[in-house]
């Protein structure tokens, strides 16, 4: 259908002079307009809203600033809180700061303290300290420490010490050990070795291990490596089966094998089979058979 083009111009005439109708139509929407002036958006259209929305819209705003407030945002105004909420808020700020203080944060203001509170925090100082000497932590500082402090961790480092050497650890100083901690040292780490090889870790040198030791770890061995074979995985070593074991797997996959070709699923190969197991499988399911 063709249109005139005077025709055209007055549609869109209309349409143009309807448009600011529709806009204040859409923004006049009551229910969108309290709830933009709920969430503080520009789009609020204050004059719009009823008494009771307006109260509404004020408390909202209030609420949204005593929330401000108490999670300490910047959009926070204490000159609109009331006198109890004022004071709960210093309450809450105190308890925070103080419980900061002895925990040792950096966010700590220790002028806010009371003397009390000051001294719980530096009581949780001087004992974080203590914990962080005896565990070899950077931040000791000895120097903070009384004789009898001092002795105690210097025992707890000594045991720490002897763990790390046990465990085989990068940390372990065996010039601090005792004649009776190096051999605990030593046997644990025999221990460690026979085990890793009896698991077959790399970690292992099958030259500290002892005779009984070696048959265990042989033992160990020789099963992984049956059980590899058995599995069909690519570890298999053949050669090390023993002619009962490497019977027994013989036997197996012939038997494999002639299901397979009989099903017609999984890999069949025909040259393994006996004159009489060749003639019972059917053509059809023979390789190469459609």
């Amino acid at each position: 259908m063709n249109v005139n083009p005077q025709e055209r111009f007055w549609v869109q005439l209309v349409l143009l002079s309807l448009f600011p109708i529709l806009v204040f139509a859409q923004s006049s929407d009551p229910a969108q307009n309290l709830s933009d002036c709920k969430a503080g958006r520009e789009s609020c259209d204050r004059s719009l809203l009823t008494q009771a929305q307006a109260a509404d819209v004020t408390a909202a705003a209030h609420s949204q600033n005593v929330l401000n407030c108490r999670n300490g945002y910047d959009s926070c105004d204490p000159s609109k809180l009331t006198k109890p909420e004022a004071t709960a808020l210093a309450v809450a700020d105190h308890q925070h700061n103080a419980s900061v203080c002895k925990d040792g944060l950096q966010s700590c203001d220790q002028s806010k303290l009371t003397a009390s509170e000051a001294k719980d925090s530096s009581v949780a100082e001087h004992q974080r300290n203590i914990a962080d000497c005896k565990d070899g932590v950077g931040s000791c500082d000895q120097s903070k420490l009384s004789q009898a402090e001092a002795s105690e961790v210097n025992v707890a480092r000594g045991q720490l010490n002897v763990s790390d050497c046990k465990n085989g650890t990068g940390l372990c100083d065996q010039s601090r050990l005792t004649p009776a901690e190096n051999n605990a040292v030593n046997a644990a780490e025999h221990q460690r070795n026979a085990q890793n090889c009896q698991n077959g870790w790399s970690e292992c040198d099958h030259s500290k291990l002892t005779p009984l030791e070696a048959g265990q770890t042989a033992y160990a061995e020789h099963q992984r490596n049956l059980a590899a074979c058995t599995g069909g995985l690519e570890t298999c070593d053949y050669s090390k089966l023993s002619s009962p074991e490497a019977k027994v797997l013989a036997d197996a996959e012939h038997k494999r094998n002639y299901a397979a070709c009989v099903k017609g699923y999984g890999y069949c190969d025909p040259s393994r089979l006996t004159p009489s197991e060749a003639k019972a499988v059917p053509v059809s399911t023979k390789p190469g058979s459609r």
